[in-house]
């Protein structure tokens, strides 16, 4: 299979043939820019609720203030803990090779473990005061994306950092507006670059270790006669990376065209498309020992086509896609509207090694492979087994948010609309000849089914979220907003051999819940306010697999109460809260993979502190640091059914980042370490350590150039990793069992990144 990405060279050509198109018109509607150095533009922000066009904005600020360069603050309007990364700190520290993963590390409560094939090159997950991906939300301009057999995330196939203008991590469910699959934990918040004044071409490149080569251009027009704007920006990026034979190509094409239409309204047009190629194995997390001594601690895949480990037998190639229509104004009767039309789709085609752990360095110990009773079996004809796995879905929705202002306050309701359509398969194949092979073929003994085989699963949703709220402006400085949303989500499946039930399955579910939202806040004059919240989050019972239970299992929910104060001021902004979340309905499986047994056991309780500040020293220079304190421990109340008790896994037990900043004239700079706490691995049937990270960055811009062919350049050189650490960061079972397989911390790595703008 080779890897397939839209508009690759005509991309590049329309590209260029739209900037000199759109010359013209700008050089007639330009509008003055702010005075270099006394503002600086933190880029896009916003929240998963509100309405109208300034639900989301470029946020400028005063240059030389904590507010200017802090990694990540809290807002005084915030009703819940609330980090706002933006656009200068993504540009100034963090890798050009990233995605959003790689971004929001730096947040407090957040562990993003360190990607163990180099900065950006391998997908990352990250956990949100334990909540793991797929129990938080995940938005892009306000629209929640995720897989459809469970609303988890592929960090590097979906938006670079390059188009990412801010992001806002919510550690809450926010108030009745906030919509998604996962309010349960939280939202993450992506927001795409706002448009620029005035028109600019750029170039940008990187160059790094692992043969690692980013190269891109973007184009603005700036605000044209009609006073629309088009953004555009094309990147291709190429890695061998650190593991071996586990290189990677990205390419992604993103458009986006902001128009009035009339004097109160706006119409964005987006659309972003995404192609990337990565070898790695499906069925493997990583060397065991034995192969670390024969092989490296950077082994992952080989060259030997006689291998279940061979690099072109395990690769996944991946096509996304997100497009939208956005209708933002206000209309004469005092109403904003807010209505964003949507679809995106995923397409990961698979393929695999049975069972790539075997590989000793020559050749693999034997191409045996299990069946479901764990017998050893191999191919007939002595060639390599594997599998094919197709996971392809697409997701259209409607998210309508609409509000109007009274007297008393904001009122504002709405609703969430979406549907779905996935297939997915994952059958058995002849790897040497790339054939398929069904069980009752030849090649494999009549009847073998391993626990990873199933046949064509077509499933389907449909859901909708009304909700309403009002933020009532209950005395001088004080806002409380109480509100209520509803949950209805009705979900199908078929297939003939289902996953790991492996019989065939046939089930409808419909689940329903009721989520009330209470939320204040108080000014305490300009630069201080308290909030306090009491919500319940949600998480739709994504239960694709196992067998269908005669009455759907209750939705899992948190009950979240949250106290916190925000400070921001010109020499320093500082955060901190309190966190009590009470979560129920767990959805614990009693059996085994191939034969699960779903029940609710109840559920856990999650607690802790959480610390932020940014201080500015003088001459330049200013200090940040956060720190955070988590706790999650299952109810042992619940024992009884069969839940564990004790610390939840794979939950750190805190979290802890510190920083120097340094910005004046041309120069930035940053040195930043991060630290995720020690975590219960039960794999390991032990304590994960805690994993240590520091990263470098040095830039220098040159402004205002003579050059009649370019306006401004920079160049910056980073070092990630700085300290060469290569912590655990994960193990499939424990430390004295020759079959478990690590991964490690890539380690130190150095990038040279460049531009220019024209």
């Amino acid at each position: 299979m080779s890897l397939y990405c839209p508009y690759p060279r005509k991309a590049w050509i329309t590209l260029l043939a739209l900037a000199a198109a759109s010359a013209g018109v700008h050089a007639q509607s330009q509008s003055p820019s702010q005075t270099p150095g006394q503002t600086v533009d933190l880029g896009t922000v916003g929240g998963s609720s509100g309405a109208g066009a300034a639900s989301t904005a470029s946020l400028r600020v005063e240059t030389g203030t904590a507010a200017a360069v802090a990694p990540s603050q809290a807002n005084l309007s915030a009703t819940e803990p609330q980090s706002f990364i933006s656009r200068a700190f993504i540009e100034n520290s963090t890798p050009p090779t990233g995605n959003f993963n790689t971004i929001l590390g730096i947040a407090p409560s957040i562990s993003s473990m360190p990607a163990t094939n180099g900065p950006g090159l391998s997908d990352q997950k990250m956990t949100l005061r334990g909540f793991q991906d797929g129990e938080y939300n995940v938005t892009f301009d306000g629209i929640p994306f995720g897989d459809t057999n469970g609303p988890t995330h592929h960090s590097t196939a979906y938006f670079p950092a390059s188009v990412i203008g801010g992001m806002l991590i919510e550690r809450g469910p926010g108030n009745a507006s906030n919509i998604g699959y996962s309010t349960y934990g939280g939202s993450v918040n992506i927001f795409s670059k706002a448009p620029s004044e005035q028109q600019l071409m750029r170039v940008y490149g990187s160059v790094g270790r692992w043969n690692t080569v980013l190269e891109g251009v973007s184009y603005e027009t700036g605000r044209m006669s009609n006073d629309a704007t088009l953004q555009l920006n094309l990147q291709h990026m190429s890695s061998e990376g650190y593991l071996s034979q586990s290189g990677q190509v990205n390419r992604n094409f993103t458009a986006k065209l902001q128009a009035p239409a009339g004097d109160n309204f706006l119409v964005t047009l987006f659309a972003s498309v995404s192609g990337v190629k990565t070898y790695t194995p499906d069925n493997a997390s990583g060397p065991t020992m034995a192969q670390v001594a024969a092989l490296g601690q950077n082994y992952n895949l080989n060259n030997n086509p006689a291998s279940q480990g061979y690099k072109n037998f395990n690769y996944q190639d991946k096509q996304t896609d997100m497009e939208y229509v956005r209708f933002q104004g206000r209309f004469t009767s005092g109403w904003e509207l807010d209505n964003n039309l949507y679809t995106y789709s995923y397409i990961n085609n698979t393929v695999a090694g049975q069972d790539p752990s075997q590989y000793n360095g020559t050749a693999d110990a034997s191409l045996t492979f299990s069946d479901l009773l764990k017998k050893k079996h191999t191919l007939a004809n002595g060639d390599v087994p594997g599998y094919f796995k197709l996971n392809e879905y697409r997701v259209w929705g409607d998210v309508l948010k609409t509000t109007r202002k009274f007297e008393a306050g904001l009122l504002r309701l709405g609703a969430w609309f979406e549907g779905s359509s996935t297939e997915r398969r994952n059958i058995e194949a002849d790897l040497t000849t790339l054939t398929v092979l069904p069980g009752a073929s030849p090649a494999y003994p009549a009847g073998v089914v391993t626990s990873s085989n199933f046949d064509t699963q077509a499933s389907h949703w449909a859901q909708v979220q009304p909700f309403v709220e009002f933020e009532w402006a209950a005395a001088p400085g004080l806002t409380v907003t109480p509100g209520f949303k509803t949950m209805n989500y009705h979900m199908g499946l078929e297939s003939n051999l289902n996953q790991k039930a492996l019989v065939p399955q046939h089930y409808e579910y419909t689940y329903h819940a009721n989520l009330p939202y209470l939320t204040a806040n108080q000014r305490l004059g300009a630069e201080d306010s308290i909030y306090a919240q009491y919500a319940k989050g949600m998480q739709v019972p994504f239960l694709g697999v196992g067998s269908a239970t005669a009455t759907p299992p209750a939705p899992q929910e948190t009950t979240n109460y949250q106290l916190g104060w925000v400070h921001s001021a010109a020499g320093w902004t500082a955060s901190a809260d309190v966190y009590d979340i009470d979560m129920k309905n767990m959805q614990l499986n009693t059996g085994t993979n191939a034969n699960p047994n779903y029940i609710n056991a109840g559920g856990a309780t999650y607690k802790g502190v959480e610390l932020e500040a940014t201080y500015v020293i003088g001459a330049g220079v200013s200090a940040y640091a956060n720190y955070t304190i988590n706790k999650a421990e299952y109810q042992s109340s619940n024992a009884a059914v069969g839940q564990p008790t004790g610390e939840v896994p794979n939950a750190p037990n805190m979290t802890s980042a510190f920083g120097l900043l340094f910005k004046q004239g041309g120069w930035d700079a940053s040195l930043i370490f991060k630290r995720i706490g020690e975590q219960l691995s039960t794999k390991l049937g032990g304590q994960l350590p805690h994993i240590d990270n520091t990263d470098l960055n040095v830039a220098y811009s040159f402004e205002h150039l003579d050059f009649a062919w370019a306006k401004a350049a920079r160049i910056q050189v980073s070092v990630f990793n700085l300290s060469n650490k290569q912590n655990i960061v994960a193990v499939t079972g424990p430390l004295s069992n020759p079959a478990t397989q690590y991964q490690w911390q890539a380690p130190r790595s150095a990038m040279v990144s460049g531009r220019v703008d024209f």
